[in-house]
């Protein structure tokens, strides 16, 4: 009993090693940029905590949600880094495209510490990335809220940006509403395949709302 008890304690010691070293900073395979329909984070979480970015005098659409190192299976997160962690003035010049700064300190030690970048030159890869998706325009022009199958974005999404394949985007949905567009990139920022576990797609219909 001895015998096997120290066996499972070094089999635990051994995975708890693995599971560190797969959280080193700038170890990961390719980015996915998520993009989220603003309204439909309102509607859902943002008007019950009363968030300024829900507030009618802002007219977000497709926000930046982040850009998450990913693995080709899974993804890490909260990992070890030796950069410095952003500045208030970081944080608060990201908010013109990700709706808040508490989202964007949240994306960065979440999310930021894994590229193994400094969080100005996160923040920088972010806001590229982000420019560099054209947001079909259409769906700024709705006027009340609409039900279609979620894919009608991601086809939206594959027609305005050429150079953008199927199995490049996906598009998620939450509680009977549109979530969020997600596009696989590499580490240079240039389109590129997405592993299994992020290709999935919403395939149901959903509400989608109007910009307020």
């Amino acid at each position: 009993m001895l015998r096997l008890t120290a066996f499972v304690l070094l089999v635990l010691l051994g995975m708890g090693h693995a599971f560190a070293g797969s959280k080193l900073a700038g170890q990961f395979d390719y980015y996915v940029l998520a993009l989220s329909w603003s309204p439909s984070w309102c509607a859902l979480e943002g008007d019950a905590r009363g968030a300024d970015q829900c507030d009618e005098r802002h007219d977000y659409g497709f926000t930046l949600h982040g850009l998450w190192p990913q693995y080709d299976q899974g993804w890490p997160s909260f990992c070890q880094t030796s950069q410095a962690a952003p500045s208030r003035q970081m944080t608060a010049a990201m908010v013109d495209i990700m709706g808040s700064s508490g989202l964007a300190w949240h994306q960065w030690d979440k999310h930021g510490r894994c590229s193994g970048l400094s969080a100005a030159d996160y923040y920088a890869a972010a806001r590229t990335a982000y420019g560099q998706v054209s947001r079909p325009e259409v769906f700024r022009k709705l006027l009340k809220p609409l039900s279609f199958p979620a894919t009608v974005v991601e086809d939206a999404f594959l027609k305005a940006n050429p150079g953008l394949a199927p199995n490049m985007v996906a598009v998620t949905c939450k509680r009977g509403h549109f979530q969020e567009v997600r596009i696989c990139l590499g580490k240079d920022l240039k389109p590129r395949n997405c592993g299994q576990d992020v290709s999935r797609d919403c395939q149901q219909r959903v509400v989608f709302p109007p910009v307020r």
